[in-house]
């Protein structure tokens, strides 16, 4: 089952035959699900295994997980694993192929919002004005107030990148930033890992958007860039950590190591 004879693109998550990597690998799950291989009641093997499995990254194996999920096909126990269901009539009937076709991942989504938002900051920070650093400070003011509030969603965040963009003067860079976020907000999958990652109490990192504001203020296209992109990789690891599965899953292996060490006779 396993794909270790994926080309250097696929492995990227680049235009590869087939689509999507995380979706490969979720229909070759979902296939062995439905063959029975991966019988009801089962744990999933954990992400690290499935990762060498596939040849694939963390990320691309929880995104394929929470694809599985919303397919109704397994179910993630925090700090269990991840455990197969019963497929419905629906699923046996489509039978082992190709699942439904899925939107964006959340982590490919924030790979293109790293590598895009961190140019666009570079290029703001050559053109910015004062009254623009001041609504973007505005902006943060209505951020911090939102996670005071506990008020779900990131509007103030989705309005801060979206200024960011706006501040270059560039239409093309102002759309697709605004459409990376209107992703955010409507594919099923990243509503799904917010949802987890918001459970768990992951906020708007408000300090970490002072820190942008900073390097915008002193026209440092170096340092606006290096500051937009430590806060998209440390929002990355934030939803990989608040969405860890296998946590209690390891403790609890190690556990019965131990036991079992201690049992041996003398």
């Amino acid at each position: 089952m396993g794909s270790k004879n994926l080309s250097d693109s696929e492995r990227r998550g680049g235009a590869a035959p087939g689509g999507r990597l995380y979706k490969r690998v979720a229909d070759e799950l979902r296939a062995a699900i439905l063959s029975g291989r991966y019988t009801p009641g089962r744990r999933l093997p954990a992400e690290r295994e499935l990762g060498e499995m596939f040849n694939v990254s963390r990320p691309t194996v929880r995104e394929a997980v929470i694809a599985l999920e919303l397919q109704g096909l397994v179910e993630v126990r925090v700090g269990a694993g991840v455990f197969v269901l019963e497929p419905n009539t629906a699923e046996r009937a489509r039978g082992a192929g190709a699942g439904p076709e899925l939107m964006i991942g959340p982590f490919e989504l924030m790979e293109a919002r790293k590598i895009i938002e961190s140019e666009t900051a570079a290029l703001a920070a050559t053109l910015i004005d004062d009254e623009q650093l001041e609504r973007l400070e505005k902006i943060i003011d209505g951020m911090a107030e939102e996670n005071r509030l506990e008020i779900q969603g990131e509007s103030a965040d989705r309005q801060f990148h979206v200024a960011i963009a706006e501040c270059t003067g560039n239409s093309a860079l102002v759309a697709v930033i605004d459409d990376l976020w209107k992703i955010r907000e409507t594919s099923p999958m990243v509503i799904n890992l917010m949802e987890k990652a918001r459970s768990k109490g992951v906020k708007p990192m408000v300090d970490e958007h002072r820190g942008i504001v900073a390097a915008l203020r002193k026209r440092d296209p170096v340092a606006a860039r290096e500051a937009m992109q430590g806060h998209i990789t440390r929002v990355i690891d934030e939803l990989l950590q608040a969405t860890e599965t296998e946590a209690l899953q390891r403790i609890q292996t190690e556990i019965a190591a131990r036991r079992q060490r201690f049992r041996r006779p003398i």
